[in-house]
């Protein structure tokens, strides 16, 4: 039976890395001086007690995770916090102490950030090991929060204890690295939704004030019928995407999660972790989800590198009504970047994006010529550009005051949902999400066409096991006597990715 796949509503006001410390992460670099009043957008609504055991208002965070998403994460929620209704850090979880450790001195030795000193209080609830998850949940109470930022590999299991201790869960894109654990994602998150759970999902660009008006805009007609989308994420190597052989101070299971980029059962890759962003934007534009991909890829230049990935990847989507979304993705140093994505329509065309998350600087043109703005992003103390009025520019979204932050807006929403008791689950559109990524990966990677519906019912799960890991396990990927791995081999591996 065919699985239909809903169209995406307007959405309501119910509806991420450090490069060196989280302490200054990159989503303060990039909202910098654009202060998000998320604390006086609460303060006026009527809150119910979330701790009516010992009425205490204080929502407390378990961070299961401890890399720079998770402390980006922390950080976006402190921005809610205000002396009435406070959000703490209260237990930290990872499988490597020294990731642990790292965050609890970052943490303790917090003078460069007075905003934040008072609201970490983790003491010795810091837990080390495959269990961690479940350590730091048990130290929370019903109406806490999980942060779920490991790979996403172990989404699910982390998610299912949340669920069963009855916490709140915000969680890290992608959901699934494959069809397998999207269902089983989906089939939780019914137990979630019956015990009115809020679960966020890391897709800040739906939180985006720009990209909301945008929507709007476009689903009101201001640039026609949608004809063609098309998205790019082309960069230098970023991350571990790019990884050499074990140098053998690790178990393969260990090196594996430390450069979990390069491995496909870990975070679905390159593809899956960097593409997702530019691919759900466009599918929220359209209003409709892909149904079907084809795509090609390849590996260059691969030197000593064992990761699975390839360095190219071009895919091209179609919509039930036959639209296509074009997505380029590119992890080669020396070559053209781009971090954008553009809509087309009938009347005229739509910046969506134009160079990277944030700021959007969403805009509008009568015509299908996209006219550029200057790339640089103002420096903290410069203002902010204004938009070039060209002859063809339509709407613009205002860049002074700066745009606010998606990253603090989607903490905003579930705070809010948490504190008001209001309906907020975003599992279901993160699932689709990272399944629709996962089609245009899983085409590249075979060469073959393949439909939503055929990722999402596929046989072949990653991990079916990751919730029985231990520190002494094999991975669910062995390498060879060399020390590599197997690769995707489109027209040789034709029903399995590698």
């Amino acid at each position: 039976m065919e699985r239909k796949i809903t169209a995406m509503n307007k959405p309501s006001d119910s509806d991420k890395h450090s490069q060196s410390s989280f302490l200054k992460t990159r989503r303060d670099v990039i909202v910098d001086g654009a202060k998000v009043a998320g604390a006086g957008a609460l303060a006026g609504l009527a809150i119910p007690h979330v701790h009516a055991q010992n009425d205490d208002p204080t929502i407390r965070l378990g961070l299961i995770g401890c890399g720079g998403r998770g402390g980006g994460a922390v950080l976006d929620a402190f921005r809610t916090s205000t002396s009435q209704y406070p959000v703490q850090l209260h237990a930290l979880g990872d499988v490597f102490q020294s990731k642990i450790d790292e965050k609890a001195r970052a943490f303790a030795n917090s003078g460069r950030r007075p905003d934040i000193a008072d609201k970490v209080d983790i003491g010795d609830r810091k837990f080390v090991g495959f269990d961690s998850y479940k350590k730091v949940i048990d130290t929370l109470r019903p109406g806490d929060i999980a942060i779920l930022t490991a790979p996403c590999a172990f989404r699910w299991p982390h998610f299912a204890y949340a669920i069963e201790k009855g916490v709140h869960v915000f969680m890290e894109k992608p959901l699934c690295p494959d069809g397998p654990s999207g269902r089983r994602l989906l089939a939780l998150n019914e137990k979630a939704k019956a015990k009115n759970l809020k679960v966020g999902v890391g897709l800040m660009c739906r939180h985006c004030d720009a990209r909301t008006e945008l929507f709007n805009r476009i689903q009101d007609g201001q640039i026609g019928e949608i004809t063609m989308l098309r998205a790019y994420r082309m960069q230098t190597p970023i991350g571990s995407c790019f990884t050499k052989k074990n140098p053998g101070n690790a178990s393969d299971l260990m090196f594996q999660i430390t450069n979990f980029h390069a491995f496909l059962w870990l975070s679905g890759g390159s593809f899956s972790d960097f593409f997702i962003h530019n691919i759900d934007e466009c599918c929220w534009m359209k209003n409709d989800w892909p149904v079907e991909a084809q795509a090609i890829g390849g590996r260059h230049y691969r030197g000593e590198n064992i990761d699975q990935n390839f360095d190219t990847y071009s895919v091209e989507y179609t919509f039930p009504d036959g639209t296509k979304l074009f997505m380029d993705g590119r992890n080669i140093s020396g070559c053209k970047n781009e971090f954008a994505s553009f809509a087309h329509g009938t009347k005229g065309c739509a910046v969506i994006s134009e160079s990277g998350h944030a700021p959007s600087r969403a805009r509008l043109y009568k015509g299908q010529v996209i006219h550029r703005m200057s790339r640089r992003r103002p420096r903290p103390e410069e203002k902010p550009q204004p938009v070039r009025h060209h002859p063809d520019l339509l709407w613009a979204f205002p860049q002074d005051p700066p745009e606010p932050s998606p990253y603090h807006r989607e903490w905003e929403r579930l705070i809010g949902a948490i504190r008001n008791d209001t309906e907020f689950n975003e599992v279901e559109r993160g699932v689709k999400a990272s399944v629709v990524t996962a089609m245009g990966r899983y085409a590249a990677h075979t060469g073959q066409g393949v439909t939503y519906d055929q990722v999402l019912d596929h046989e072949i799960e990653f991990g079916p096991d990751n919730d029985k890991l231990t520190v002494d396990s094999d991975s669910p990927l062995m390498p060879d006597r060399d020390g590599r791995y197997p690769v995707p081999e489109p027209g040789i591996k034709m029903d399995r990715e590698y």
